[in-house]
C-alpha cells in the first residue's frame, strides 16, 4: 500500500510540474494558446509551415536543442547577431533567433522547467524594429513542489510581414499565474 501511495504522490508531483510546461519538441502534446502573435510548441502547424487552417497562426518551431547546441534544418535561416540586440536579457536566455516559413515566422527561445512556462509575445513592430518579449509564467499549484530546473523552450512568433532588414529586440518578463 505504502508503494502505491508513493506512486500516486510522485505521479501528482510530475504531472503538476509538467503540465503547462512547454517542452517545444516537434509533435508535443502541450497545446497552448497564446496571445496574437505567439504559440506553444505543438499548437498548430508541422516544422518549417504554416497550417492551412489558419494562415496567421505561426508553425511549429522547427529548431531544437541537442545537447545545448541548436539543431537547424535545412529551410531555416539564423538571423545575423548584429541583427538580434539582447542587452536587456539575462544570460538565462539565448541570444539568438531563426526566421522560417515565408520569413513572418520567428523562433526565439524562452526560460521554462519545473512550475514555469515560456511564452514569446510581439510587443512592437515598425519598419526598422521588432520588439519580442520573451515571458516566463510561474505557477506553482498550492500544496505542490517545483524542480528548479532551467530548460531553454522554443517559441514562435509571426509578425504582420516578413523580418528582412529590420533590427530584432528580445526582452524579458517574469509573471506569476
Amino acid at each position: 500500500m505504502r508503494n502505491a501511495v508513493a506512486a500516486v504522490a510522485l505521479a501528482v508531483v510530475l504531472a503538476g510540474c509538467s503540465s503547462g510546461t512547454q517542452s517545444g519538441a516537434p509533435g508535443s502534446s502541450s497545446p497552448g494558446t497564446a496571445p496574437t502573435g505567439t504559440t506553444a510548441p505543438g499548437s498548430s502547424g508541422t516544422p518549417g509551415s504554416s497550417s492551412g487552417a489558419n494562415p496567421t497562426a505561426p508553425a511549429q518551431p522547427p529548431v531544437s536543442i541537442s545537447e545545448e547546441k541548436p539543431v537547424i534544418p535545412p529551410n531555416v535561416t539564423p538571423v545575423a547577431k548584429e541583427k538580434v540586440d539582447t542587452t536587456s536579457l539575462s544570460d538565462t536566455y539565448r541570444d539568438e533567433a531563426y526566421v522560417f516559413g515565408d520569413g513572418r515566422d520567428v523562433e526565439v527561445f524562452g526560460v521554462g522547467g519545473g512550475c514555469k512556462e515560456a511564452r514569446a509575445e510581439i510587443t512592437g513592430q515598425s519598419a526598422d524594429v521588432v520588439q519580442i518579449t520573451l515571458v516566463t509564467i510561474t505557477k506553482q499549484p498550492p500544496g505542490t513542489m517545483c524542480t528548479q530546473e532551467v530548460r531553454q523552450v522554443p517559441l514562435t512568433v509571426r509578425l504582420d510581414a516578413p523580418l528582412g532588414d529590420r533590427r530584432l529586440v528580445l526582452e524579458s518578463r517574469e509573471e506569476t499565474g
